[in-house]
């Protein structure tokens, strides 16, 4: 039989850790709403619906009665959700992680109308990008890659910053094309504001996917943070599978290997990748 290693760096970062922490406190006093999936993994979601934890909108604020709870995960929020939770009368139950409070803080600072373009590393659309766009009363200039630069003046001043999960390889490509099409006398000035314990996997995987014959790698549909991290072992290991839960496990999978790795994203619990090597040590019985 294979030996079969759970990669003990991987799983939950301190932010979900922490929201997690607070809604598990949370729903032993009773009902929880939690704006958006707490994280982007569907087995956690599940596990916590049980528990009591209703997954709501943005749209469905206006309708919760008067005292809900209502918790904000550790993506953050932009400035208006606080609002519309107070105009409703519902007590705040704030999971923002520190590192994206912190990110907040520093992009309503710097913002003013009249300063300069605030641009942001990130993806259009994710619910940390729509909290960091929110400090610049929504004027913050988004970035996916080095084609969405063509949105930016390089004749303006420019501050960049980068949404917490993103790459630090991608980060300084932003900054290096940005530089080669500023302006001459342009200010620009770019923050590294990258969450350390989410970029230093990228270089803990490859050690650990290039040490095994196979990789299960254990994420969630919605985590942007596991298709970034599940690319870099498929670039050191070809044989790394995504799986999002033990029934997308195949025996083909794991055909010949003699030592196999499971790892995940910062939005997937233990218990699942738990779950999975069970489900490999049970076809390596079964074969």
């Amino acid at each position: 039989m294979a030996s079969i290693e759970i990669d003990s760096e991987s799983g939950f970062c301190f932010g979900v850790v922490t929201a997690i922490r607070k809604a598990e406190e949370e729903l032993a006093d009773g009902e929880l709403f939690c704006l958006g999936d707490i994280v982007h993994n569907s087995a956690e979601v599940e596990r916590l619906r049980h528990k009591g934890l209703r997954t709501i909108t943005h749209s469905d604020i206006p309708g919760l009665p008067e005292g809900s709870k209502v918790l904000l995960r550790a993506h953050g929020e932009p400035p208006s959700t606080y609002a519309a939770a107070s105009e409703r009368g519902l007590r705040v139950v704030d999971a923002t992680c520190p590192v994206v409070l912190r990110l907040q803080q520093r992009i309503k600072q710097r913002y003013s109308p009249d300063g300069p373009q605030i641009v942001i590393y990130g993806k259009l659309g994710h619910a940390e990008v729509n909290g960091l766009v929110g400090q610049t009363e929504g004027r913050a200039i988004v970035v996916e890659d080095i084609a969405g630069l063509d949105k930016v003046d390089f004749n303006r001043e420019i501050a960049l910053y980068s949404q917490t999960t993103k790459s630090l390889e991608g980060f300084r490509e932003i900054i290096a094309e940005i530089k080669r099409r500023l302006a001459p006398g342009v200010n620009f000035e770019s923050y590294d504001t990258i969450c350390r314990q989410v970029a230093n996997r990228v270089e803990h995987l490859a050690g650990f996917a290039g040490s095994k014959d196979v990789v299960l790698f254990v994420a969630g549909a919605k985590s942007s943070n596991g298709k970034v991290l599940y690319r870099h072992c498929c670039d050191i290991n070809p044989r790394s599978y995504l799986i999002g839960d033990p029934s997308d496990l195949r025996p083909e999978m794991l055909a010949g290997a003699d030592s196999i790795g499971i790892c995940g994203a910062t939005s997937t619990p233990r218990w699942l990748m738990e779950d999975v090597a069970a489900r490999a040590s049970a076809l390596f019985t079964e074969a």
